[in-house]
């Protein structure tokens, strides 16, 4: 793994230890050689320009110490990485504390690798809670996505991962309602994502804090209670309908929770659905049977009636 280093000044002590002692004892015999020559006059005027000099290089090496002490925010490796990220991949939690202490709201927090990854993203990806709670309290950007627009949280409702899923909704919660209702590039919510995941404590924390029960993704519109009659999954029915999920809400193609229990093998899903699933709705619609785009239960939604070149 390659580090792209910064260039620091060489020390200026180091060279002078360094120097041969011929050539230190041929330097003083210059100088006393020449302060014998000099006039009184001359040798005050020497001495204030060589301590302005000496206060000049005094300045000049503060600085240079100062650019030197944060190079190492610019490090990074072939993928990005910073060396905070670095310490959260290999599990050098004291390193990545003290990185953390000298970044008090500083901007290197939120730094993304070259999959839009931040420490707080590879915090919760490590299942690493008090990471994540340093992070956050040291002014680390909740809201920022992935390469797959997924936030941390996105990534806490994934893994099913209670402890970092309780700071990102406990601490610095005031992006915390943008983030429930934005969706990733796959058009899920933490909600969606939580439910097809199937960690039912974590549908009713999300529920509790504000998410949006009946809200559809985006690539069929389908709600958590579609997803979860599409997975078969009785227990997440049951507990969506028991915290106010809309049996009546219709995909883009026009289809109700209950139409998806077709062909399905658990009758007692289709038996629920249907003593509450409005009359008129239980009728598939006119349109053709739905489209398998509509039935999928996968993360991702494929297109595959895309030409090129009228191919």
């Amino acid at each position: 793994m390659d580090i792209h280093t910064a260039r620091t000044r060489s020390n200026h002590l180091d060279y002078l230890d360094e120097m041969d002692p011929k050539n230190a004892k041929h330097v003083d015999d210059r100088v006393d050689s020449g302060m014998d020559s000099m006039k009184e006059d001359e040798y005050q005027k020497l001495v204030q320009e060589l301590m302005c000099l000496s206060c000049k290089d005094a300045h000049r090496d503060t600085m240079d110490n100062a650019h030197t002490h944060q190079a190492w925010k610019c490090e990074v490796t072939e993928d990005g990485d910073t060396y905070l990220h670095l310490a959260i991949i290999h599990e050098a939690e004291h390193e990545a504390l003290e990185i953390i202490k000298h970044c008090i709201n500083d901007p290197f927090l939120n730094s993304q690798n070259h999959q839009r990854q931040t420490a707080l993203h590879l915090a919760v990806i490590m299942e690493q809670p008090h990471i994540v709670e340093k992070l956050l309290k040291a002014g680390c950007d909740s809201r920022l996505v992935d390469q797959s627009g997924n936030t941390a949280l996105h990534i806490a409702c994934r893994r099913g991962s209670l402890s970092c899923f309780a700071l990102l909704t406990q601490v610095n919660t005031h992006h915390l309602r943008s983030i429930l209702s934005v969706p990733n590039y796959s058009g899920h919510t933490c909600l969606h994502i939580a439910s097809i995941c199937g960690f039912l404590s974590l549908v009713e924390n999300l529920v509790q804090l504000g998410a949006d029960i009946n809200a559809k993704e985006q690539c069929s519109g389908r709600t958590c209670l579609h997803l979860a009659v599409d997975l078969q999954n009785l227990a997440l029915v049951q507990q969506l309908i028991a915290l106010g999920a809309d049996v009546n809400s219709m995909t883009y193609g026009g289809h109700v929770p209950y139409h998806l229990t077709f062909g399905r093998q658990n009758g007692e899903i289709q038996k629920q659905l249907f003593v509450r699933t409005a009359s008129p709705l239980r009728q598939f619609p006119d349109s053709e049977s739905e489209s398998e785009e509509e039935l999928m239960s996968d993360d991702e939604c494929d297109y595959d009636d895309i030409q090129f070149v009228g191919k």
